[in-house]
């Protein structure tokens, strides 16, 4: 049995005023154990988007009616509350679980040898956009579900899990400078598709905003504009961006590009198909829930499949673990 340390009362000093260096001295984790705590967070942070549609699409979004308690009296929901309270509650409650994922990236992401000040950031940027969209989430409680909250609630969302999509692939990088693998014709294709894909997940957050889920039982306010008009809009949108990626697929085999874009690049074409046959059939079958909550899950897959065709586009050293009586970081090309 391994003893364990007894703490000086410097050690506890020190551990309280800088915990996380406190750790760091003490832990180096592998390369692959610093990936999966950057992947947990991005996991946790598409899990946070579907359950809080699952708030939404059952009527749910005013389950606990104030913030931060989930009632003038009660720090939690009561039995009186039913099942609505239940799930606005639940989702409260993942919210920590999203901190406690972001906040084991963070310490792993410090704790590495040597220490990655870039990779570090990415982690508290997350942790930043956690807090700031907990405080939204109150406000859209407080406001009643003011559907233009709810959608800033979302596009906040949609920023953390781009800077956990950056993370994750950062993790399996080195920190030299990127060497782009393809023109910069090619790379501004790209970054059309990533502006045409950020337009159309915002155009969607109108389409939630002026359709029939308000996210409560009760009248909400919607925006004022034509629904049916809007989710045409957002399905030109969505055929811009299944034709541009088509296109690049093209442009890459044509350029001979490497196999990692070309990959990426068919994986984000299939999602996409898959995410408008879902949006079609939920059109024509007048919204039904479930396929609404399949259809947000597709919208985080569809950004991050984006994000990862874009960062594809260059190459760094990778780390990989190297087995040894000790922990070593080995670079290799891509």
């Amino acid at each position: 049995m391994v003893p364990v340390p007894n703490l000086t009362r410097a050690d506890a000093v020190q551990a309280a005023r800088n915990p996380l260096a406190f750790i760091a001295e003490r832990w180096t984790p592998t390369p692959r154990t610093v990936q999966r705590a950057a992947l947990a967070a991005l996991v946790m942070a598409v899990v946070i988007v579907v359950t809080g549609g699952a708030v939404r699409l059952t009527g749910s979004g005013l389950g606990c009616p104030t913030w931060p308690k989930c009632t003038d009296d009660s720090l939690t929901n009561t039995s009186a509350m039913g099942i609505h309270g239940v799930i606005e509650f639940g989702n409260r409650m993942l919210t920590y679980v999203l901190c406690a994922a972001v906040g084991w990236a963070i310490i792993a992401a410090r704790s590495q040898k040597p220490y990655r000040r870039g990779l570090t950031r990415l982690g508290w940027a997350q942790f930043w956009i956690v807090m700031g969209n907990a405080v939204l989430g109150g406000i859209v409680v407080l406001v009643g579900l003011n559907p233009y909250t709810v959608a800033a609630h979302f596009l906040l969302s949609t920023a953390l899990i781009a800077v956990a999509t950056v993370m994750w692939q950062r993790t399996r990088e080195g920190d030299s400078a990127p060497r782009p693998l393809v023109g910069k014709s090619v790379q501004q294709l790209v970054w059309a598709l990533v502006a045409v894909t950020v337009l159309l997940i915002a155009v969607g957050t109108v389409v939630t905003g002026a359709g029939p889920h308000a996210g409560d039982s009760s009248d909400v306010e919607r925006m004022p504009v034509n629904w049916e008009d809007v989710s045409k809009l957002h399905a030109v949108l969505a055929w811009i961006v299944v034709t541009l990626t088509f296109a690049l697929w093209f442009v890459l085999r044509a350029v001979d590009a490497p196999k990692d874009p070309l990959r990426r690049t068919r994986d984000l074409f299939l999602i996409l198909l898959s995410q408008g046959a879902l949006g079609y059939i939920q059109y024509f079958t007048d919204l039904p829930e479930i396929l609404v909550g399949a259809h947000m899950l597709g919208s985080c897959l569809v950004w991050i499949a984006t994000l990862r065709v874009l960062l594809s586009l260059r190459e760094r050293q990778d780390v990989v673990d190297v087995p040894g009586p000790s922990t070593q970081r080995v670079a290799t090309r891509a």
